[in-house]
């Protein structure tokens, strides 16, 4: 069995539990996102803001960190997000939806012009004005959201265009870390940056030197974080470029797991119940859970541990932390400024407008097709769901808004811009799909 081999049986694309786990966390974050508008615009909204200004620090070494509690979990923990996004992202790049130019082709020319759209939008309303540098803000599709929506929508939908969707919102989430990392990052610590290479450049050949030891991952993986934080270059990236170094295949392949692990049931089931017996089966179940690790990818591992803790905890702790915006009249006097429809035109014009005329045009000129199955009303459909930018969105807009009072308006845009393009997605895809699907 060769390495390819090897690899596309260690990395399934195991895009039923994906989808399942973005769906549920869609639904949680929408729950805790209304918590957070609830609060915030309640008496009680100076407890919100004082637990969002909570001191947490920690030392390590010569290392002493200080972070508000809002700033730890948008520098610190979703750096666990970047991670999850960054192992998805390889593990479709290797074996999954974005393996092949056949199956990448499509959704990758469509993310692509799905960010030239909104960001053009939104320059049509602030070019020249000191607001301009928010256009990164409603460029990136929110995955768990988009495929929440289409979740409600049942075994109506097909699987084909929940596979476009998912990979669109997988090559966005890699353009977006690029547009963070390229256009939102302050000024560089030259000798950080430097050991962050070093650092790297160990994880890489720790890679080719077939390390799968977890701990050697962490470690080095932690430094790179402590490092990027400190070399102006937004920390989340270290998520994604340690991603991009963890070993995709396996130590030993599922033929070789199989044979063996069947040799040693078939010893331990043949072995008396005895208290001689019983050390001897007891070293049988140990080699047999050493096996189940060996078989398993440090990638799949640690994408499958991690997975439920940023869906379940990470990201609805940042929707909680990030959409709790103060609503004021002087706000709502302010939300035909420019920033306000430049994101909220950006992500419900300029996404849908974006994805649907590149995909029809790549199908014109015969350079790409559509899923079997599906119609051009279909994929509009689908672009309108890429309109929700909800939390990329708030994220690149705590990164591109100093003054307080174009942040609100930034996340009050993203909000309402979302939320018009889930309900219109939904809407022209409820209208379009068939009432029942035969099971």
């Amino acid at each position: 069995m060769n390495r390819i081999q090897r690899l596309q049986s260690a990395i399934t694309s195991s895009f039923a539990e994906f989808f399942q786990r973005t769906t549920s966390t869609g639904i949680v974050i929408l729950a805790m996102t209304a918590i957070a508008l609830i609060w915030t615009n309640s008496s009680a909204h100076t407890v919100y803001t004082d637990l969002l200004h909570q001191p947490v620090e920690f030392g390590i070494g010569s290392w002493n960190l200080h972070f508000s509690l809002e700033h730890f979990i948008n520098d610190g923990l979703m750096v666990l997000f970047f991670l999850v996004v960054g192992l998805e992202i390889k593990r479709e790049l290797l074996v999954g939806e974005l393996s092949s130019r056949q199956k990448a082709m499509l959704p990758m020319i469509a993310a692509v012009f799905g960010m030239i759209g909104p960001a053009l939008v939104y320059f049509a309303f602030n070019a020249g004005t000191p607001s301009a540098r928010g256009w990164g803000v409603p460029v990136a599709t929110d995955i768990a959201f988009a495929l929440g929506i289409l979740a409600l929508l049942g075994n109506r939908v097909p699987t084909s265009i929940r596979v476009f969707l998912a990979a669109l919102a997988i090559v966005d989430d890699l353009l977006a870390v690029l547009v963070i990392a390229v256009f939102y990052t302050s000024t560089l610590n030259v000798s950080m940056l430097l050991l962050a290479i070093a650092i790297t450049a160990a994880l890489y050949v720790g890679n080719r030197l077939r390390i799968f030891s977890l701990w050697f991952y962490g470690i080095l993986g932690f430094a790179l974080w402590l490092v990027v934080l400190s070399s102006g270059i937004h920390a989340t990236i270290a998520g994604v470029v340690l991603a991009m170094c963890i070993p995709a295949d396996s130590r030993i392949d599922r033929v070789s797991f199989f044979t063996r692990a069947r040799s040693v049931l078939d010893a331990i089931a043949h072995r008396t119940e005895t208290d001689e017996e019983e050390g001897a089966q007891m070293d049988a179940v140990h080699s047999l859970e050493q096996m189940c690790e060996h078989v398993q990818s440090p990638l799949h591992r640690i994408e499958h541990g991690l997975g439920s803790v940023v869906s379940f905890a990470i990201m609805p702790l940042f929707a909680l932390a990030n959409a709790g915006v103060r609503i004021e009249p002087a706000m709502l006097a302010n939300i035909a400024s420019p920033v306000s429809f430049g994101i909220a035109l950006g992500l419900f014009i300029g996404k849908q407008a974006g994805i649907t005329f590149s995909v029809w045009l790549s199908c014109r000129l015969g350079i790409t097709q559509l899923p079997n199955g599906v119609t051009m009303w279909h994929m509009y459909g689908v672009a309108l769901l890429c309109g929700i930018g909800f939390t990329m969105a708030l994220f690149v807009a705590h990164l591109a808004f100093i003054d307080p009072s174009h942040l609100a308006i930034a996340k009050l845009s993203v909000l309402i811009g979302s939320a018009v393009s889930a309900i219109a997605g939904a809407a022209v895809l409820s209208a379009l799909l068939p009432k029942r699907q035969a099971v």
